[in-house]
């Protein structure tokens, strides 16, 4: 519902309608624990904290996280938050309920604006609208007395005057219009015409990526040989070290080599499998865009939905001609998923030039 545009008031309202128990609540029911402090006269009431925290959980994406918060001292019952570099993140440890794309992505909102206005509505560019110039993020102005026609982005670097940055002011309809036909371009060329899309995006990639795969197999058998042999040559050590042909200090000395060179070999697989992963996602995102492509055909209007699925960054430039009325704001629309560079930009990207950089 957040990955939609529904903000956590309305999320809080929707589940309190439809009588979902709120978690205290639940818990008491299944097991009579009281530490949440379930208010029993109000089962169905949902707090936005709750929410909130249910929305940040990255436990549902099946990962573990330990040591979220510290006590400093066996004595002091108080649990303090820990450090960001302190936490241990384990992915993949369990059953995910929640997809980690959406889950990135509603993180992603949260860095940008976390609360909706004072219409109690929120900001869709959230999380996706930068400056071009300083990296700050782009913050909709807008009001009740302010025609929605009217409602406009400012650089929250020169609102906060900790950069150097000049407005980079551009009204929310002109955006969404850049937006909307920039989207409906490349995702009609996509559906259209599938086979030249794929070629295109994946170009000045295919020599590349046929090379790396052809000495990445071979690296990979090696490594994966050389640790087999190692573990045969410490269990030799061993050996030799219960029955008496060498001493246990020289079998230390030779052992700990061994496991060293054991783990930086492990390592060395362990980067090499992450690099063919990613070199294996390159097709899978040009497969993924073209069927989103097929399944979006109607885009009356953009969309919270629409940003989420294809829309990876959005940056703004400066006009050429500063406070000019008539100059547009130069655009680049960086999609949802990476690619092999071409000349610098992203190769969908390039598909997309000539419509994003205008006004």
């Amino acid at each position: 519902m957040y990955a939609s545009g529904i903000g956590i008031v309305k999320i809080c309202d929707r589940l309190s309608a439809e009588k979902i128990l709120c978690p205290s609540v639940y818990a008491f029911r299944k097991s009579r624990n009281k530490s949440g402090n379930p208010d029993l006269s109000r089962p169905y009431h949902w707090a936005q904290n709750t929410v909130r925290k249910m929305l940040s959980n990255q436990e549902y994406v099946g990962d573990t996280v330990n040591f979220k918060t510290y006590s400093k001292s066996n004595k002091l019952k108080k649990r303090l938050k820990n450090d960001p570099e302190n936490i241990l993140i384990f992915k993949n440890t369990h059953e995910a309920i929640i997809d980690r794309k959406t889950f990135e992505m509603v993180q992603r909102h949260f860095a940008g604006r976390k609360r909706p206005d004072k219409q109690g509505e929120m900001d869709k560019y959230a999380g996706f609208l930068f400056c071009g110039e300083c990296g700050k993020r782009l913050y909709l102005h807008r009001g009740k007395t302010v025609k929605p026609e009217n409602n406009a982005f400012q650089c929250g670097g020169f609102q906060r005057r900790t950069t150097e940055c000049t407005a980079h002011y551009i009204r929310e309809s002109v955006l969404d219009a850049i937006v909307l036909h920039n989207l409906r371009t490349v995702t009609a060329f996509a559906r259209d015409n599938p086979d030249e899309f794929y070629a295109m995006a994946a170009k000045n990639g295919e020599t590349e990526a046929e090379k790396f795969y052809r000495n990445a197999k071979r690296e990979k058998v090696q490594l994966d040989k050389r640790i087999r042999d190692l573990d045969n040559i410490i269990q030799c050590l061993y050996e030799d070290r219960v029955t008496g042909r060498i001493t246990p200090e020289r079998y230390d000395t030779m052992a700990s080599g061994y496991e060293q060179e054991q783990s930086e070999k492990k390592r060395e697989l362990q980067e090499l499998t992450e690099r063919i992963g990613r070199m294996d996602m390159r097709e899978k995102c040009i497969q993924e865009f073209i069927c989103r492509a097929k399944e979006y055909i109607e885009m009356p209007k953009l969309t919270p939905e629409l940003l989420r699925v294809f829309i990876r960054r959005i940056e703004v430039y400066e006009k050429f001609e500063k406070y000019s009325r008539t100059a547009g704001n130069p655009i680049i629309i960086h999609y949802a998923f990476q690619l092999p560079e071409q000349n610098g930009i992203p190769a969908i990207e390039v598909l997309a030039q000539h419509t994003a950089k205008t006004t």
